[in-house]
């Protein structure tokens, strides 16, 4: 974060611990309590009896790709801001070299563990609760975009980012390389170039210009994720296959073809609509063009109606009228766009 803070502006009071506190509370971090690893370092968890509560360390590699400038980047944005749909980071640790923060435990792990690194045997997410955890996780870049003050971009949007508690409700996490909005009537904060390949916008990755809409590029991909299974990068699958943007750029043109990006894993067992509806925001939010990308309030407003269960939807709205909520989202080009 390059602009200093006012301290008064400040949500969340993050508390300090010890290395040899947070040593205890992971059984010296035990293998037995390690829960995920990365480019980062490695995240256990724990319990601190002090507070009473279940929580997840993360300590970061010394040698690893996020050094000091990340670790105080998150650790002051996520002093900033408090959400349900954003991680809540109860403290941090700074002991020598030693680089640790210390979060609310997720039981439910990853995004990305339930959808693209699913094990075999596996219950694979059904639709209602994919949708669920899209409208939640567009709800916390909502918050960043417009409620937080100042403005907060994310920069790094992907499934693994997106961790679920016991009731698969999304928090987004890793705030390392979260930048402030831009200021004094400027439109783009000018940065270099950080994130996951694939998950950037093309505008930011040729330019280093970031804007709000970057964050709803890599919202539109790991929607396109969500719905179809895949990841957006895949070197396993045949070459055509291996880009997810360009594999499901032709099927978008082609009504016919629309189930054929629906992840097999689902079986059938979605409302054609409500993939119909969903393909429509997802390529509105993956233009090419910054420009003709919808706010991610817009978006939010679209997905609580899709994330709502079948039975309530009959309740509340016509199928026809669902269109044109979606519609909505973007000045009425979402039927036109995708012929639903």
């Amino acid at each position: 974060m390059s602009r200093i803070i006012d301290r008064s502006k400040r949500r969340n009071i993050s508390q300090v611990f010890t290395f040899r506190e947070l040593a205890v509370a992971t059984k010296k971090f035990n293998p037995h309590c390690l829960v995920g690893e990365g480019g980062f370092g490695r995240v256990y968890k724990g319990y601190i009896e002090s507070i009473d509560q279940i929580i997840a360390v993360k300590q970061l590699d010394r040698n690893g790709l996020q050094g000091n400038r990340e670790f105080f980047s998150e650790v002051l944005t996520l002093s900033l801001v408090q959400h349900s749909n954003l991680v809540k980071l109860i403290g941090y640790c700074a002991d020598g070299d030693q680089r640790l923060l210390v979060y609310e435990f997720m039981a439910s792990g990853s995004l990305e563990n339930h959808l693209l690194d699913l094990r075999p045997g596996k219950e694979p997410l059904d639709w209602t609760t994919r949708m669920k955890i899209a409208s939640g996780a567009a709800k916390g870049l909502e918050y960043l975009h417009d409620v937080a003050d100042p403005q907060i971009i994310y920069r790094d949007f992907k499934a693994s980012n997106i961790l679920l508690d016991e009731d698969f409700n999304p928090k987004l996490s890793d705030f390392g390389l979260a930048k402030l909005g831009p200021t004094g009537g400027k439109e783009h904060v000018s940065t270099r170039v950080m994130g996951t390949y694939g998950y950037c916008a093309p505008e930011y990755q040729m330019t280093g210009q970031l804007t709000k809409m970057s964050d709803v590029y890599s919202f539109g991909v790991v929607f396109l994720e969500i719905i179809s299974g895949r990841r957006v990068i895949d070197m396993s699958r045949p070459t055509e296959e291996q880009n997810l943007i360009h594999w499901a750029a032709p099927l978008f043109k082609d009504r016919s073809q629309f189930t054929a990006i629906a992840d097999p894993l689902l079986g059938g067992k979605y409302p054609k609509k409500s993939l119909y509806q969903a393909l429509a925001i997802a390529a509105m939010c993956i233009q090419e063009e910054a420009d003709r990308r919808p706010l991610i309030a817009d978006v939010v407003m679209a997905l609580e109606y899709l994330a709502m269960p079948i039975d309530e939807k009959k309740a509340t709205m016509t199928s026809t009228e669902s269109i044109h909520h979606v519609d909505s989202v973007k000045g009425g080009n979402a039927r036109e766009e995708l012929g639903v």
